[in-house]
């Protein structure tokens, strides 16, 4: 689970050119512009990542002109994502700084204060959600345990990780922006889902469905399970008109597929076997992006994830997401696989 609010160690602390009163400094693998003189290095912080969505206390209310965000109901009225103050990516003085950190006498009696220790839930932090544009569909149930969810850790944490596997050859894609899909067959059963919920497939009003029916994902997926002997699922991204502001410019809304899997024994195919799964099926793959063996840190690999997207020269891509030729399991990560987001573009379209 990710640690949205942690305790951390400042590793390093430098100064801004032509900036007086603040610095960067750096926690784990992200740069934090502070008051000059507030942390300094081997200081424990409250380390809060890009994305959290702080409570309204007295504690976070000087980020209220900048920051805050009114709660989220659904159509019923329900409250499902609370008010508060969000963190994001922001540039001061043309330094780029990712999240917020705060002294640990910010901390509740009894919260824990070891390095790395998860104090989210101490101080009421929760994870903050784009409104999600393009219809996922009326729901028949949560997501299925028998899948894997389709998320990615951020590069910034995993510098431990990246040691691990100098050496090692990864191959890379490009990261869309748009609304997660799942579809598969399992025991016989077809299904569809969105990122967190196992969709209604006879809902005619349901984008992800509606993609699926016109691919025939149903017989391709039967067809390809029937060819390989075990149950299939792919996994991708939905883009193009009326899904996050249609950023590739499509005229259709279409299917890249990034992630093929073995339902029956739970496992994900390698790479080159997903992309020949892929071809069989007819189907269309995330843009690929090429190889690299790693010998790289956190910020060049930030400096890698720059640049315009495959699908639309004129727009600024998410980011990359690196995984290893032939899948691994790593004893921390789980799968190893994990993404590095564009600062630029969180700067443009991270509202």
């Amino acid at each position: 689970m990710r640690k949205l609010a942690s305790i951390q160690t400042v590793n390093a602390a430098e100064p801004i050119p032509n900036a007086d009163a603040i610095e960067k400094i750096r926690v784990l693998g992200w740069w934090v512009v502070t008051k000059k003189g507030e942390f300094k290095p081997g200081d424990k912080v409250v380390y809060c990542e890009i994305d959290s969505l702080l409570p309204e206390t007295a504690d976070f209310e000087f980020l209220r002109p900048n920051c805050f965000k009114p709660a989220r109901t659904d159509a019923a009225g329900a409250v499902v994502l609370p008010s508060g103050f969000r963190i994001k990516t922001i540039k001061l003085r043309g330094q780029v700084s990712q999240g917020i950190c705060f002294p640990l006498n910010i901390l509740p009696a009894g919260a824990p204060t070891d390095e790395d220790a998860d104090v989210t839930d101490a101080l009421g932090v929760c994870k903050w959600e784009p409104p999600q544009t393009g219809a996922s569909g009326r729901a028949r149930g949560s997501f299925p345990g028998f899948l894997p969810k389709t998320d990615e850790t951020r590069v910034q944490v995993l510098e431990k990780v990246l040691e691990r596997y100098q050496g090692v050859e990864f191959y890379l894609t490009e990261k869309l922006d748009g609304t997660s899909f799942t579809a598969f067959i399992r025991e016989g059963e077809f299904g569809v889902c969105s990122r967190n919920m196992l969709l209604d497939t006879t809902d005619p009003m349901s984008t992800l469905v509606g993609v699926a029916k016109r691919l025939n994902l149903e017989e391709r997926l039967r067809a390809l399970g029937a060819a390989r002997g075990f149950e299939v699922a792919v996994q991708g991204e939905i883009i193009g008109p009326g899904v996050q502001q249609n950023k590739y410019a499509l005229k259709e809304v279409a299917l890249r597929v990034f992630n093929v899997f073995d339902v029956s024994a739970y496992r994900f195919l390698d790479h080159a076997d997903v992309l020949t799964a892929i071809a069989e099926m007819g189907l269309e793959a995330v843009p690929q992006l090429g190889t690299l063996v790693l010998s790289h840190g956190v910020d060049e690999l930030v400096a890698l994830s720059e640049g315009m997207s495959v699908l639309n020269a004129k727009a600024q891509r998410e980011g990359i997401v690196l995984r290893p030729l032939r899948e691994v399991d790593d004893h921390y990560l789980g799968r190893l696989s994990f993404k590095a987001i564009n600062p630029k573009f969180l700067l443009k379209y991270d509202e």
